[in-house]
C-alpha cells in the first residue's frame, strides 16, 4: 500500500483532528485550528501536511513558514506553541512526512526547519543527512493530578504551599471565563516588566474564537483589582496555563502562586488529570518557579533540519546577546511596548 502526502485541505479538517485525539502523542498543538490562528494573527503562510493511505490518515505534519527582518526565516513546527512534530501511525508514514517537509523547505528556501515534539520521535529507519536533535534547549513540566482538590494541595511542596495559603488568607478571589481585554492588559505588564515583548490582543481574540470550546481565561482579582490573569487550553483530560502573568501588586499579595492553585482546582472539578506547567529554558526563573511547585523537568527532545553553514536559532533571553535589549525594553513606557512589541514578536515564533 501506498503512502501518499498532500497539502492540508480544509474539508478534512475533522479528520486531521479525529486522527491527532487518537494518536497517543498528539498535543493540543497540532490541531488543525492552529494554521487558521498562525494565518490570521502574524500573517504566516502555513505548510500543513497531511499521510495518506486508501483514503485513511496515516500521518499529519504542521508546518509554517515564519520570516522576520530580525531573526530570518525558518519553518517551524509549531511556532508560538511548544510542542508540535510529526504525528505518525508508522514509520513509512514518518518517512513520508519528513520527505514532504523537505521539498517545502528546498521550495521555500528557507535554512532551518524545526519540529518541537513533546516526546522523542522514532527513527523512520533512514539516514537523515542535515538532522539535529537537541535535548538541553528546553525542558516542559508535566504532573499528575486528582480530583480531590485536598490531595492536590498537599501534593504542592510545603513552601510553595504556603504562598497559596497566603494568597488564601489574603482574600483573593478568581473567576473563569473568556475575558482576553483583562487577560492582556495584565500579561502586557508582566512581560514588558520581563523585558519581553507582547502579543497583540488581537492574537489572544483569534485563540478565543477558534478554540472557543477548549479554552477559558482565570483572572485573579484583589479587592476588585485584577493583579493576575492566564489563559488555559484543555486537551483530553489535560490543562495548559499557557499565557499567564501578573501585575506589579502581584507578588504583594501572592497572586501569582493563588493563580496557578485556581487554576488547578477549576480544571480537577472539569475532570482534568494532568496539569501542563509547559516549556522553560533551564536557568530561568519560570524554570525555578515550576520546579518549586514539585514538578520534574523533563528534557524536549527538538529536531531540527539544517541547510549547509545554518545554525540551530537560539532565540531566548538568556543569550548574552539580548541581554541590553531586555534591560532597555523593561524601561519603556508600557503604551510604547504595547505598541512595539507584536512587530517583533511575530518573528520569534
Amino acid at each position: 500500500m501506498t503512502t501518499a502526502c498532500i497539502a492540508f485541505d480544509p474539508s478534512r479538517e475533522a479528520a486531521w483532528d479525529a486522527f491527532v485525539a487518537a494518536h497517543p502523542d498528539g498535543t493540543f498543538f497540532h490541531r488543525a485550528g492552529w494554521r487558521e490562528v498562525i494565518e490570521r494573527a502574524f500573517g504566516h503562510r502555513t505548510h500543513y501536511l497531511m499521510a495518506e493511505r486508501d483514503g485513511a490518515v496515516v500521518g499529519v505534519l504542521p508546518l509554517a513558514h515564519v520570516r522576520s527582518v530580525l531573526f530570518g526565516q525558518s519553518l517551524v513546527s509549531v511556532p508560538f506553541c511548544v510542542y508540535g512534530g510529526p504525528l505518525a501511525l508508522d514509520s513509512a508514514a514518518l518517512a513520508a512526512l519528513r520527505q514532504a517537509a523537505e521539498v517545502v523547505m528546498a521550495q521555500t528556501g528557507v535554512k532551518v526547519m524545526e519540529w518541537r515534539p513533546l516526546h522523542p520521535l522514532p527513527d523512520d529507519g533512514e539516514a537523515l543527512p542535515g538532522w539535529q536533535t537537541r535535548g538541553d534547549l528546553y525542558v516542559t513540566f508535566r504532573k499528575s493530578i486528582t480530583g480531590d482538590d485536598d490531595s492536590n494541595m498537599k501534593a504542592i511542596p510545603r513552601k510553595q504551599r504556603a504562598m497559596v495559603r497566603k494568597g488564601i488568607d489574603w482574600g483573593l478571589a478568581s473567576v473563569v471565563n473568556q475575558d482576553v481585554a483583562t487577560l492582556h492588559r495584565v500579561y502586557a505588564e508582566s512581560v514588558r516588566n520581563l523585558g519581553t515583548p507582547v502579543f497583540s490582543r488581537r492574537y489572544f481574540e483569534i485563540l478565543a474564537e477558534v478554540f472557543a470550546d477548549s479554552l477559558d481565561v482565570l483572572t485573579v482579582f484583589d479587592g476588585g483589582v485584577a493583579v493576575a490573569a492566564v489563559m488555559n487550553f484543555y486537551w483530553r483530560d489535560e490543562v495548559l496555563p499557557y499565557y499567564g502573568g501578573g501585575t506589579a501588586a502581584a507578588r504583594a499579595c501572592y497572586a501569582n502562586d493563588f493563580m496557578y492553585w485556581e487554576v488547578m482546582r477549576h480544571a480537577a472539578a472539569r475532570g482534568c488529570r494532568l496539569f501542563d506547567y509547559g516549556r522553560s529554558k533551564i536557568g530561568t526563573g519560570a524554570f525555578s518557579f515550576k520546579k518549586n511547585w514539585g514538578f520534574t523537568p523533563q528534557p524536549l527532545q527538538y529536531r531540527f533540519r539544517l541547510a549547509p553553514g545554518a545554525s540551530i536559532p537560539d532565540h531566548n533571553p538568556l543569550n548574552p546577546k539580548y541581554r541590553l535589549f531586555i534591560a532597555a525594553w523593561k524601561k519603556l513606557p508600557l503604551p510604547v511596548a504595547n505598541l512595539l512589541g507584536p512587530h517583533i514578536v511575530r518573528g520569534v515564533g
